[in-house]
């Protein structure tokens, strides 16, 4: 059974029967590392380790807002289904992005799902400061109006729902409000170990 039918399987559960109270976890107390104190797990190592597991590759795409000359993207590794009812998706981003502050300003983005042969399209959002829709070719997602890249093998047009924080990146949970995929038969493309697969 795939995510989806575990998803939807829980969803049923859920419903039968009746109500289940749910109880609120306590919210745990988070603090960053002090300047006297070393970090539980070296940086280098940890991205070594973490980087086994293989992600699949988006790039999240908003539209231009006032005072901006075009859409706004980045290349996203860390994008993950959220829940089924009500339909949510989530994506990591660096506090230090430049192009989050565009996205959040639009209040909605496209999730493009690369495709094996995109590789050099992922690394042109990868770049900071670049044009990086430069001869890309795109139509817009029919709510947001966002970018959706010719060729991505799925797209999900989305309203950000809420963002938290999380260390050095925010969680970005978006509601979906459109979604679709292409007619091509090409595989995803992958990242592992620092390359695409």
């Amino acid at each position: 059974m795939g995510h989806a039918g575990m998803a939807a399987a829980a969803v049923r559960y859920l419903r039968s029967g009746p109500a289940r109270p749910v109880e609120a976890l306590p919210r745990p107390e988070l603090r960053c590392v002090g300047e006297d104190e070393r970090a539980p797990v070296e940086q280098g190592e940890f991205r070594r380790v973490l980087g086994n597991f293989a992600t699949g590759v988006a790039v999240v795409t908003s539209p231009a807002t006032d005072g901006e000359s075009g859409p706004a993207g980045f290349a996203c590794q860390s994008f993950s289904s959220l829940s089924l009812d009500p339909p949510l998706v989530a994506f990591m981003v660096g506090r230090t992005s430049t192009t989050w502050p565009r996205i959040a300003r639009a209040g909605a983005f496209c999730v493009n799902v690369l495709a094996a042969g995109q590789g050099a399209l992922c690394r042109g959002f990868a770049v900071s400061g670049a044009n990086k829709f430069a001869g890309v070719e795109y139509d817009t997602a029919p709510v947001s109006g966002s970018p959706r890249l010719t060729g991505a093998l799925a797209w999900i047009d989305c309203t950000i729902h809420a963002v938290h924080t999380g260390g050095d990146h925010l969680i970005v949970v978006g509601r979906v409000d459109d979604l679709g995929t292409s007619e091509t038969l090409e595989a995803p493309l992958l990242f592992h170990k620092g390359r695409f697969l």
